[in-house]
């Protein structure tokens, strides 16, 4: 039997040390984090090479913390970047190089807002093998039982128990004199998002953009791609790459991108500007399941807003193929989310986001004021987990989309506001109907009209030009108060 080691083994670091330059501590982050991975994938080859040591290898999590000791008063009208109360806050960091304009902004913040310095140190808290190494191509940790050695009895592995959404669903217990969190996510909880955003998306982290656009329709990707190569052949842009599946970066409008030979679960494309201000297209395909998986690791990102541009039903005779819905309600018969954010919570409409998407189809259409309402209507979107729903008696599900004033019915929409205002991230939808079920016009091979055709081309421009818009709003106009809890983390 392999003995359990008592001895472990760590790389040396610098004591903690506090900053109230947000540059130089995130300088420090990066160089302590740097140092505990680099670590860890050496000691991980060498173990892979020469066989297991005789003793634990262990790299810790960089760690941000601050002390406050007065109720400072701060402006109330920002919803992040200052604690509510005195006490002890601190986070665990992943990587630093990633999140670094991110941190700059919530440290200088924090500093500005408390006149404290924050210290960076080390933390508690392992760095999982797995997730060191994710950052060396060279290196692949093998399954369980397929090493020469129990790879838990030498390196930390992924602990679920501690990768979890307390903090974002409010159910975290810190009892009185314990450490408070400083941001949403655990340095864990983030590594495994990286992990898992790389393996549906088939694109690195590093290439997500600020504004994400979901669709449910492949049609919209050849749009966007389109629309990127107009804007790379334009200097006066700002977008400067197009990345596509397998990472795959142009920068010329004229390059060719080779086919891929396997799609991802979930294609994305990424229109890129400087620090991450451009637009990334998420096809979530089909389904709630999908919805949430997608943003449920993109909000580790802290994107400043995410959009739902997809196709839905349309319930209302009145409404033609092709016509767009701007949901200012939603009605969540998805169930995927009944654990972390039950049904009684409302979804409410973010007014800044409403008139952006408003005023972006008032451009593209070119028309306004009541010529806009021939070919949109704001009401309630239902999303529910059962693409045949017209298959099942029509009584019950009628009657409830009926009573809840429902206007179109989509299975991705109401999954992707609800997790929006979970993880605090601004959120809209704005559909296009591609069919009117209740009305006899399934979705079906040859029924699409060439007004449909026309509008389903319009919808993408829509959501690019509103994401421009939002582009251009201060960041704490965005991130406003309505999205924020009693008790909020520091960080956005």
């Amino acid at each position: 039997m392999t003995p359990i080691h008592t001895t472990v083994k760590s790389p040396s670091v610098k004591t903690p040390e506090s900053f109230r330059d947000a540059r130089a501590a995130v300088d420090r982050l990066c160089e302590l984090y740097e140092i505990g991975s680099e670590y860890l994938c050496k000691e991980f080859a060498k173990a892979l090479k020469k066989g297991a040591p005789n003793h634990r290898v262990r790299a810790f999590y960089p760690e941000i913390r601050i002390v406050t000791t007065s109720f400072a008063q701060i402006d109330s009208r920002l919803s992040f970047g200052h604690v509510a109360e005195p006490g002890v806050y601190a986070t665990t960091i992943t990587r630093p190089d990633l999140f670094r304009h991110y941190l700059e902004q919530q440290i200088a913040l924090l500093v500005g807002n408390h006149d404290v310095p924050v210290t960076i140190g080390i933390s508690e808290t392992p760095i999982p093998v797995h997730f060191a190494v994710a950052n060396d191509a060279s290196i692949t940790v093998p399954q369980e039982g397929a090493s020469a050695f129990p790879l838990r009895d030498i390196f930390d592995v992924p602990d679920l128990s501690t990768t979890n959404d307390d903090i974002v669903n409010g159910i975290q217990e810190v009892m009185n004199g314990e450490t408070k969190p400083l941001a949403p996510f655990t340095a864990q909880r983030v590594d495994y998002s990286l992990a898992r955003l790389a393996h549906y998306t088939a694109t690195s982290p590093e290439h997500f953009q600020n504004h994400v656009l979901f669709t449910n329709y492949q049609f919209y990707v050849a749009e966007f791609e389109t629309y990127a190569r107009q804007m790379l052949a334009d200097p006066k842009s700002g977008y400067t790459s197009f990345v596509s599946t397998g990472n795959v970066e142009i920068t010329d409008a004229e390059t060719e991108i080779p086919a891929v030979d396997k799609q991802p679960q979930m294609p994305t494309y990424h229109l890129k500007r400087e620090n991450g201000s451009g637009i990334t297209l998420v096809n979530i395909g089909v389904g709630p399941s999908n919805a949430k998986t997608a943003t449920d690791h993109i909000a580790v990102l802290r994107p400043h807003a995410w959009l739902m541009v997809g196709h839905c039903a349309g319930l209302r005779n009145s409404q033609s193929l092709g016509d767009f819905v701007l949901a200012h309600a939603y009605l969540r018969e998805d169930h995927v989310l009944d654990d972390d954010l039950p049904n009684w919570v409302p979804i409410p409409a973010l007014a800044e986001v409403q008139i952006a998407l408003e005023q972006a189809v008032a451009d593209v259409t070119e028309l306004k004021d009541y010529e806009l309402k021939r070919v949109m209507r704001t009401g309630t979107v239902a999303t529910i987990d059962n693409r045949n729903w017209e298959l099942r008696e029509h009584t019950g599900p009628v009657q409830r989309l009926s009573q809840s004033r429902a206007i179109a019915l989509d299975m991705e929409s109401a999954t992707i506001a609800a997790n929006g205002y979970r993880f605090r991230v601004p959120y809209g939808t704005l559909l296009c109907v591609s069919d009117k079920p209740l009305h006899g016009e399934l979705k079906l091979p040859g029924m699409a009209s060439d007004f449909y055709k026309t509008q389903v081309a319009r919808h993408l421009m829509i959501g690019i030009r509103a994401m421009e818009s939002l582009r251009d709003m201060p960041l704490e106009r965005m991130h406003s108060r309505k999205l924020r809890s009693f008790d909020e983390t520091a960080f956005l």
